[in-house]
């Protein structure tokens, strides 16, 4: 058989041998499979950590918020009325030169809670609070408490 016919017996050994044997492309998938086992790890640990700086950053931008309604009415608002005064006017007629946040989820965490809000009774310090990834009161590490003073 000549090459010319394309019937060449290496032409078709060569095509025989082009592709992948299951066991490499079993080696290549471990090898995947343990750089992600490596990395993974690492990458949720930095998202944790950039999700509790972005908390920290959103307290502090709420208490500068609650900062300009004390300078605009006089007073902070009531833990009746809490922070919802810094989205939308209160229904009591009381001044209100707001809106102090552009919208209702600047009043949640980076993990999709409510920030709370309170006075403490000894002092009468106002603090601005996010219960951590958990969302419960408490925790240590991602689900620890994060808190700012305003006052």
């Amino acid at each position: 058989m000549s090459k010319r016919d394309g019937s060449n017996a290496d032409t078709r050994h060569e095509h025989k041998d082009a592709g992948f044997t299951l066991v490499e492309l079993l080696v290549v998938l471990a090898i995947i499979g343990l750089i992600a086992a490596l990395v993974a790890p690492q990458v949720l640990r930095y998202l944790g950590g950039a999700r509790v700086e972005t908390t920290q950053a959103q307290l502090k931008n709420i208490a500068s918020a609650l900062e300009l309604y004390y300078l605009d009415s006089g007073r902070y608002p009531s833990t009746d009325v809490g922070l919802d005064v810094l989205v939308s006017r209160p229904s009591d007629g009381s001044i209100w030169n707001g809106p102090y946040l552009k919208t209702d989820s600047a009043l949640k965490d980076a993990w999709g809670h409510r920030v709370t809000y309170e006075k403490a009774a000894d002092s009468g310090s106002i603090f601005v609070k996010s219960l951590g990834r958990d969302g419960k009161v408490q925790g240590q590490g991602l689900d620890s408490d994060l808190e700012y003073k305003v006052q």
